[in-house]
């Protein structure tokens, strides 16, 4: 008996067992020794009683099945759990838990080694990629969307300023003869900090002085005052990752409500500023192609093709370390309650349903197809036929279709 325990407290260690509600944990203790369940299992039952805890579902204690085999017990229990994460995700009668008015945040400015300036991280040959620099003027978010990876890089609650950005800015060294399309929207939201610490007066400058570079600022807010209030140089787009209603509620804490943001998209556009939008993450729940659908139908009539650059599709796609992080946070979210499938080395949704989400997506958007330019972001090269009925050959080619779209809408010179 003391070796089992032994064996128990070990499996529990380092795992969300303690987040867990005490009749929970004691249930698990009572099952597992009963059963004499291996350290595999008992961690599985964790992850299986934490995941049913996040997602406002049934307990393990209400699933559980009984039997005296442990191996019949636990392939009927993993089943009633797979069960549960199979059906189509309802906010219905869904509870939100734990989650904060506002976040409160430590702000710190220090001088960074190197600049920042690389391959978007999530770049990779085997799915279809844009070659997207990115420039991490800001490390951590000020928002709390349950399904961001940001949270498995970052202390999410510090906020890191580089005081020697500007400088860094100024004297980076590019080709004059190639086009560059650079994005600020990875590490941090493009425009939640406004122009703290000078990062819009660096960036604006920098946009300025090189006619060559194409800079993305991505956000999730409305905070577009320094937009308003400065000349904006044509080689800058503003874009907004949206989505649903239930999403933005449910799932995109702290972040501005989808009339908010289209009204800012719409408000920087009439500047003459060139927008875009990014659709990504899609997520699956009941009717949400119908919610989908409003989104995508109030877009075509609040804007015109030629004031948009680009529209993106994309979806829930997750490493083994972001669930991990997600079992951890203490609020609710049906986020991973999703069929899990292999997709490149990550988890994302069957192929199926991605074929849905997309070409529905793009299908809605039928005006906008000869002016916009449309893409998926991180997905693999075959679902670019599926979705467009075209694919790119190499991430240079959708590079380059990507950049000579952009600077025609921009009216840049295209140097490439």
């Amino acid at each position: 008996m003391d070796s089992y325990i032994d064996k128990f407290n070990s499996a529990i260690e380092n795992s969300t067992f303690y987040k867990l509600c005490a009749d929970e944990r004691e249930f698990i203790k009572i099952k597992s020794l009963e059963l004499n369940f291996s350290f595999s299992q008992i961690k599985r039952l964790v992850e299986i009683s934490r995941d049913l805890q996040m997602w406002d579902e049934k307990r393990i204690i209400d699933i559980f099945p009984t039997h005296p085999q442990k191996k019949v017990v636990f392939s009927r229990l993993i089943k009633a759990y797979e069960d549960i994460r199979k059906k189509p995700n309802s906010y219905k009668e869904f509870e939100l838990k734990n989650i904060r008015d506002e976040q409160k945040f430590n702000f710190k400015t220090q001088e960074k080694e190197g600049f920042g300036l690389g391959l978007c991280p999530v770049a990779s040959q085997k799915t279809r990629c844009c070659n997207l620099l990115t420039l991490d003027a800001v490390e951590s978010c000020g928002f709390d969307c349950s399904y961001c990876s940001i949270q498995s890089f970052y202390n999410q609650n510090t906020i890191t300023f580089d005081s020697g950005f500007g400088a860094k800015l100024k004297n980076l060294k590019l080709e004059k003869n190639r086009t560059y399309h650079i994005g600020t929207g990875q590490a941090s939201d493009s425009l939640m900090w406004g122009n703290r610490e000078g990062i819009l007066d660096a960036l604006f400058l920098f946009a300025h002085e090189n006619p060559n570079v194409i800079l993305e600022f991505k956000t999730k807010s409305d905070n577009i005052n320094y937009f308003l209030e400065n000349d904006v140089p044509k080689n800058i787009l503003c874009t907004w990752s949206l989505n649903t209603p239930t999403i933005i509620e449910n799932e995109e804490h702290l972040t501005a409500s989808l009339d908010k943001r289209i009204n800012a998209a719409r408000r920087v556009a009439d500047k003459g500023v060139k927008i875009g939008f990014h659709f990504h993450p899609i997520v699956e729940y009941e009717d949400y192609l119908n919610e989908y659908g409003e989104v995508y139908s109030q877009l075509i009539k609040e804007f015109k093709a030629n004031e948009v650059a680009l529209v993106s599709f994309g979806t829930l796609t997750f490493i083994k370390p972001v669930i991990k992080q997600l079992r951890e946070r203490e609020f609710r979210s049906k986020i991973t309650q999703m069929p899990f499938e292999d997709a490149s080395g990550k988890n994302s949704y069957p192929l199926a349903t991605k074929v849905e989400m997309f070409r529905h997506a793009y299908g809605s958007f039928a005006p906008w197809h000869k002016d916009v330019f449309f893409y998926l972001c991180m997905e693999e090269h075959s679902m670019w036929s599926q979705t467009f009925g075209y694919q790119y050959s190499t991430n240079n080619d959708f590079e380059r279709a990507m950049l000579g779209s952009y600077a025609k809408k921009l009216e840049m010179e295209f140097l490439i």
